[in-house]
């Protein structure tokens, strides 16, 4: 069964951005624009997690957080506050209200995504999975091991990052710049043939003579896991 998190946000571009970036997670996402509609929402289906804007249209997202705590079915519901309020006082109250994580607006992408697989993986940890697996490729999130036909390999801190990062999305291909937004992060200021140099060093980690090789190269594009990868000797 999917992951499933509804976004309770009134702007609408927010609102594209994060659900396009979870559902390439592999996530199950609803929304809702002003708040009396996302309690009617909760109400009727519990989602997983709840992405949740401080100012919101018809209730507030601190009172709508305050009636998630106290009402049963979503008592123990994993909430994360969405807000422009960045100030320690308001940090504060919206963790008070019951919110489990607050973050502030303007944020990373991937900073966002790796707070949501964490909350996950506190509140529900079987549906946050700790195993990759492609072909012959598993990927150990949590021993941060790799093995490829059963042979351990050794990867840099970067090209698990980049690998996990791939195979999390098999089949969409990831310009240069997704790439270092997402392995990378925002607020890091590196030339984009990075990306390549690192790809190479994960090639040669993972394939041996006569192994296929499941990443794949899209001219003008970026690059991709092969959705089609099978173990190949």
């Amino acid at each position: 069964m999917s992951t499933r998190i509804l976004i309770v946000e009134d702007e609408e571009a927010l609102t594209l951005l994060l659900r396009y970036n979870l559902e390439a997670e592999g996530f199950e996402v609803d929304s809702a624009v002003r708040g009396d509609e996302a309690e009617i929402r909760l109400q009727e289906q519990v989602p997983d997690l709840v992405l949740l804007d401080w100012m919101l249209p018809g209730l507030s997202g601190i009172e709508l957080c305050r009636r998630i705590r106290a009402r049963r079915e979503t008592e123990r519901l994993p909430v994360i506050m969405l807000t422009a309020r960045g100030e320690e006082g308001d940090r504060i109250r919206g963790l008070g209200t019951g919110a489990d994580d607050y973050i502030v607006k303007p944020f990373s992408v991937p900073e966002l995504l790796a707070r949501v697989r964490s909350l996950l993986r506190r509140a529900k940890p079987a549906h946050v999975a700790s195993l990759l697996v492609a072909g012959d490729i598993e990927l150990d999130r949590l021993s941060h091991r790799i093995r490829r036909s059963g042979r351990e390999l050794h990867l840099g801190p970067t090209e698990f990052k980049l690998l996990e990062f791939l195979m999390q999305s098999p089949g969409r291909v990831f310009s240069r710049e997704q790439l270092l937004d997402g392995v990378w992060g925002h607020d890091v200021y590196i030339d984009e043939r990075t990306v390549d140099v690192h790809v190479g060093r994960l090639r040669k980690a993972l394939n041996r003579p006569r192994q296929a090789d499941p990443i794949r190269t899209v001219r003008g594009s970026g690059y991709a896991f092969d959705e089609m990868f099978e173990a190949v000797d």
